[in-house]
């Protein structure tokens, strides 16, 4: 379908290429994933195969495209033939309406009334829309708005379909929904799918071919049956391995498991009972989450919240208290009202009934989205203009910071030329420079990698130890689960269950961790990969 023949390619002023002599031959019916660290050149090289997405900049080499120049290839046959579907939902949808979001790609290419009728007909009963078929976009959920963009791509009846990282706003729940529904585009219809994803845990088992990218290189091409021998450095497993894959690699041993490793969650469940070995009733896994009576850094009763005055209430007899040096998250579906209560906690928002109390003075909220606090022309300039006690920042403290978010090479490029995961890491770096009392955050970790999500981590649970308060909204629960402290569930606008983490987790069936999902029927208090690694080392040496 696509022959990628020795592309290299540089950003406007780079001295070293983005994309360095990739080769890459993607074939018809097949689905590939794609993965790497942020910045690493996933999203530069999806967009080399939609010539009107390619960035402005220097290329060498050459794309076909069914044996022909991608080069050459007619406007409407990009537009038909070649589906794209962006990262932020919001970026794509042009319309105001569901109905005419379906319509407005095959309006533009001037198709006749009837064939725009059965197709939106068509692909609406598919992806099982007909139920909010003619709602505003602007009343859908996150997970709604992205089924969207991909229905909307797929009436246009497309042979590739490209998405680039199109889980990353989504809650875990949706998520599923989403990459499910793409595997069956998949399957039924023969689409080609070529896929960069972060979230390796579903897209692996559903991935025909696998290909890591380092540095702009195609570092590795695998199969499923590559994949399963589990031959990778140390690096490499951060990037092309799943939860039962990584907990496989650290307790195997000559005398225990099959030769090929498991990869989903019901693999690695099956593998644990074949080794199973004098297992006691429960494996008690100890509690590490913080504990002892706190002064509450925030505290809200019966908060209610609405965007218009006859509109919807968006927050509902909203509660929670937040202790004062704890890492406390907020998890829930799309839509349920976590980012709303982070604007109210920072002020920028007031409850029409309830009230809210901060003990804190100092207050720095990192937005959903990153670009909010991009305004400069470079990163450098965005860091510069910071206030921090004692005035400025100086060289020192910016290179620091540019050094730990690893965009040192980065620093005069302009924010909205950066990559999602590094748009993001820019917008910690200015947040971090504040060093608050309280610290919000709105899922902090969307388009970052795996020992990124680690380094960003240890550094948050410095500043927590020096007293800050931390307040996460997040879609990650691996991220949740192995450095929070205390977790909160909202639904429909309220606190269902707040509970330290560890009780959280392993008290919950789907809002929880892969480890815990796999190993839960041995060590029901188990809900991260070094927990299931404990316990099957007392398994094996009681």
């Amino acid at each position: 379908m696509f022959d990628i023949q020795n592309i290299n390619f540089w950003y406007p002023g780079q001295n070293h290429p983005t994309l360095k002599e990739v080769n890459l031959s993607i074939h018809a019916g097949e689905m590939l994933v794609l993965c790497g660290a942020s910045g690493c050149g996933k999203t530069t090289l999806l967009r080399q195969l939609k010539p009107v997405l390619t960035p402005h900049g220097k290329k060498e080499g050459e794309i076909f495209f069914k044996g022909e120049s991608l080069g050459a290839l007619e406007v409407k046959r990009q537009a038909t033939e070649i589906g794209y579907v962006l990262q932020s939902p919001e970026n794509q949808i042009v319309t105001d309406k569901v109905w005419h979001e379906l319509a407005f790609g095959l309006e533009s290419l001037g198709e006749k009334q009837e064939v725009i009728r059965l197709r939106v007909a068509e692909m609406a009963s598919f992806f099982g829309i007909e139920g909010w078929f003619h709602r505003s976009v602007h009343h859908l959920s996150g997970g709604q708005k992205q089924l969207l963009n991909l229905a909307a791509v797929m009436v246009m009846q497309p042979e590739v379909l490209i998405l680039d990282e199109p889980t990353a706003q989504l809650d875990p729940i949706a998520a599923v929904e989403f990459l499910e529904t793409v595997q069956k585009i998949n399957r039924e219809l023969g689409v080609t799918v070529l896929l960069s994803e972060h979230r390796l845990e579903e897209v692996i088992p559903m991935a025909d071919r696998l290909v890591f990218m380092e540095r702009g290189e195609v570092n590795l091409n695998l199969s499923q049956e590559l994949l399963r021998k589990n031959h990778f450095t140390q690096k490499q497993k951060d990037y092309v391995t799943t939860t039962a894959m990584r907990i496989y690699g650290e307790v195997k041993s000559s005398e225990v498991g099959p030769e090929d490793c498991p990869i989903t969650v019901k693999e690695g469940r099956q593998w644990l009972d074949t080794i199973e070995k004098q297992v006691p009733t429960e494996l008690e896994i100890k509690d590490l989450s913080s504990s002892g009576e706190k002064e509450n850094a925030l505290e809200c009763q019966d908060l209610w919240f609405r965007y218009e005055k006859e509109g919807k209430d968006v927050l509902r007899s909203f509660s929670l208290s937040v202790k004062k040096g704890d890492f406390h998250c907020l998890l829930g579906g799309n839509g349920v009202g976590k980012s709303t209560f982070l604007l109210l906690a920072a002020k920028l928002l007031e409850p029409y009934r309830g009230k809210l109390r901060r003990e804190d003075k100092k207050i720095a909220l990192l937005p959903q989205n990153p670009k909010n606090l991009l305004v400069k022309k470079t990163l450098i300039e965005d860091l510069e203009s910071m206030e921090i006690e004692g005035g400025q920042p100086s060289s020192q403290q910016i290179n620091s910071m540019l050094e730990f978010m690893s965009l040192s090479d980065l620093a005069k490029a302009h924010p909205y030329d950066l990559s999602g995961g590094e748009q993001q890491r820019a917008a910690l770096a200015k947040i971090l420079m504040v060093s608050p009392d309280l610290l919000l955050l709105d899922e902090p970790t969307k388009g970052l990698d795996r020992p990124f999500k680690e380094a960003l981590a240890k550094r948050l649970n410095v500043l927590r130890e020096q007293g800050m308060t931390i307040l996460m909204v997040s879609h990650d629960i691996e991220f949740c689960a192995r450095y929070s402290d205390t977790c909160s569930l909202i639904f429909d606008g309220q606190v269902v269950s707040t509970e330290p983490c560890h009780q959280f987790f392993a008290g919950n069936r789907f809002y929880t961790t892969a480890a815990n999902r796999m190993a839960r029927h041995i060590m029901p208090a188990a809900i991260t990969e070094k927990d299931v690694i404990q316990g099957c080392k007392v398994l094996f040496c009681p």
